[in-house]
């Protein structure tokens, strides 16, 4: 026997749309959130896309065979967290002993490396030199796999926000149409792995969203007349979004400030939902019925998963007590070393304790780093934060210039020469119109009130401006892979207003399939034509400086 579904509640207001239907309540706005299109088209299609991103990041994968950029550091860093368990500092000829084959005799020294982030993206790096062996492309296969999980996320995270799996398709093809995270994607850098665990942390908070008005529609009847509403104390996406704002910590600590920002949004859209059901203050009741629970999912479990990225340090504590505890911290407070440097040995939870007090006077250590040492050094690639957004200074991570003609296949006229590079340089269509899209976005956000945008404007503010207080030393445009996500996602909603949601054939459709689709082309074009510099390929002189826009990219 079943039993019958309870009754809607009235609806008050408005209750027809402009074309004649009727609004739909609350309770089944929530409940409709979650019924996206079919579910196998949509994985397929994704996981497709994904594929064709693996594939491209694959191609020549250990080309140039030489450290590329900060390869330097954590390359190095990966493979001695695999062989000593910490990482080791090296000698001035661990590069060339390293790309010759050899990986022990003369590389490291016995004392630890003064590292200034933590282990995680290294421990992933590390992962690929035990698979393929020390070697470039060892060491470049776990950013290419996890570039191409970012593009699959990327289709599911657009796809949900929109309710298309077009959209989300095109929004994963643009991601990995980009060159910025094309070539992160095929570097033994660390950003490529915080720039995905932010972006899954942020998908897990969408999808809370969506869960959360859903098991409120589920337990209420009726509008709520008085009262807090039903409380939900275990939210499994804030759960699993804790752990990877955890891992995103653990890699680099700029994933603090999407954190933040979108734990906000997390708290306002449960309000939000508590309003819609007819809560009375939902702002301050939310703030305790959701807020707290939030916290103890994002901050508290993303805190646990954090200190435990730390447990190589924690079980070679003792090699930082006694080789590094008269650095930075001993700089800026007064001379003094660790305090545990001289403290007797503990053991059993004494120990454990101890190290983790270790472990807090290095982060002083890594912090007086971040926030003084570098104050006046310069470097030739670095960039202003507010000229990133329009490219306003790539990254050369590779090159070799100088190559005569009729040597190496060089082709080039009398007089001139050849080169290759590796130039960390984001598309200018997508990078440039999504300045265009965001600004739409603020205004969608601001004056419809359509919460999506605002995830595109929050997680492009929340990831770019803290860098803005940071632009007087040495900072660098590949930074920005954090916020690239967040542009795409609002180019992609753009093109979804310009295409409507009507099906039916219309003129205003059918601009906004051309404008949308001119776009779409044109992105990849752009993309095939700057392939040869993210890929080292042979140019002529005049060929690359074809592809060299402006001087302040040389």
């Amino acid at each position: 026997m079943t039993t019958a579904a309870p009754p809607e509640p009235p609806r008050a207001g408005l209750s027809r749309t402009a074309d004649g239907r009727p609004v739909p309540s609350a309770r089944e706005r929530a409940r409709a959130r979650v019924r996206l299109e079919d579910p196998f088209v949509g994985w397929t299609a994704c996981v497709a896309v994904a594929l064709l991103a693996l594939f491209l990041r694959l191609w020549h994968l250990g080309q140039p065979h030489v450290f590329e950029f900060d390869e330097t550091y954590y390359a190095k860093d990966a493979w001695s967290l695999l062989n000593f368990g910490f990482e080791r500092d090296t000698t001035d000829k661990a590069n060339d002993l390293i790309l010759n084959g050899t990986t022990l005799t003369g590389v490291y020294k016995d004392g630890p490396e003064m590292i200034v982030h933590p282990e995680v993206g290294k421990w992933l790096i590390a992962l690929g030199i035990k698979a393929f062996g020390m070697d470039p492309f060892g060491w470049r296969i776990a950013a290419a796999v996890v570039g191409s999980l970012m593009v699959l996320v990327m289709c599911r995270f657009a796809r949900r926000i929109t309710g298309s799996t077009a959209l989300g398709v095109v929004a994963g093809l643009l991601l990995s149409f980009d060159g910025l995270q094309f070539v992160l994607s095929r570097l033994a850098l660390l950003d490529i792995f915080v720039a995905f665990f932010i972006l899954c942390g942020v998908h897990c908070i969408v999808a809370d969203r969506d869960w959360f008005r859903s098991r409120l529609a589920a337990r209420l009847d009726a509008p709520v007349r008085s009262g807090w509403g039903p409380r939900v104390l275990f939210r499994p996406w804030l759960l699993l979004g804790g752990v990877c704002w955890g891992l995103a910590l653990g890699t680099k600590w700029e994933a603090i400030y999407p954190l933040a920002a979108f734990g906000l949004m997390c708290w306002l859209w449960s309000a939000g939902a508590r309003r819609s059901f007819g809560v009375r203050w939902p702002v301050l009741k939310s703030a305790v019925a959701d807020g707290v629970p939030a916290f103890v999912h994002l901050v508290l479990v993303a805190f646990v998963v954090y200190v435990a990225t730390w447990t190589g340090w924690l079980l070679h504590a003792h090699q930082y007590e006694e080789h590094l505890s008269a650095t930075q911290y001993t700089h800026y407070n007064g001379g003094q070393d660790w305090p545990t440097r001289t403290e007797p040995d503990a053991s059993g939870l004494g120990e454990v304790t101890q190290s983790l007090r270790s472990l807090w006077y290095y982060h002083h250590d890594v912090y007086a780093f971040h926030t003084h040492f570098l104050n006046d050094s310069s470097h030739t690639y670095q960039s202003k934060p507010s000229g990133w957004l329009l490219l306003n200074r790539p990254v050369g991570v590779a090159a070799d210039t100088g190559i005569k003609p009729g040597t190496q296949g060089c082709h080039a006229p009398e007089g001139s020469d050849c080169l290759r590079q590796v130039l960390l340089l984001g598309s200018p269509t997508i990078w440039w119109g999504g300045c265009l899209a965001l600004l739409f976005a603020v205004a969608m956000w601001v004056g419809a009130r359509d919460w999506r945008f605002g995830v595109a404007v929050v997680g492009t503010a929340s990831t770019w401006l803290p860098w803005l207080q940071y632009d007087d030393r040495p900072i660098f445009f590949f930074y920005a892979i954090i916020t690239l996500p967040f542009v795409v996602l609002a180019l992609t909603l753009a093109m979804g207003k310009l295409i409507g949601s009507a099906r039916a054939p219309s003129p205003r459709r059918t601009f906004g399939v051309i404008v949308a689709g001119a776009f779409f082309v044109l992105a990849v074009i752009n993309f095939a034509w700057f392939w040869p510099i993210w890929t080292n390929q042979l140019l002529t002189h005049r060929e690359w400086l074809d592809r060299i826009w402006f001087s302040r990219w040389v």
